[in-house]
């Protein structure tokens, strides 16, 4: 504090307590797990001279997350997301060439 201005304990304390009151409601508990699907997730092995069993259990859920990540957008979302995935969202070609030319 300055030492021209006498603290004011009081103030102070209201600001700290409104402020902590303001982190208590902004802050989220977030429980659900997802891949970032704009990188690519390495999977490392095992050293190759351990002697170690390869006795990995993989929970569904975050196979199923993963495999979806991988995923094209196209074969994620049954609609184009942005403006961008409009103009390449059906690979195949709309009209068909003709047999004779």
């Amino acid at each position: 504090m300055s030492r021209n201005k006498p603290e004011d304990y009081v103030k102070q304390e209201r600001f700290q307590a409104e402020m902590i009151e303001k982190e208590l409601r902004l802050q989220t508990l977030r429980t659900e797990f997802t891949f970032n699907p704009l990188r690519k997730v390495h999977i490392l092995p095992d050293k190759p001279m351990s002697r170690r069993a390869a006795e990995v259990k993989v929970d569904p859920k975050i196979l199923e997350v993963y495999i979806r990540a991988e995923k094209e957008p196209n074969k994620k979302y049954p609609h184009p997301m942005t403006e961008s995935q409009e103009v390449g969202w059906i690979p195949a070609p709309l009209v068909r060439k003709p047999l004779h030319a």
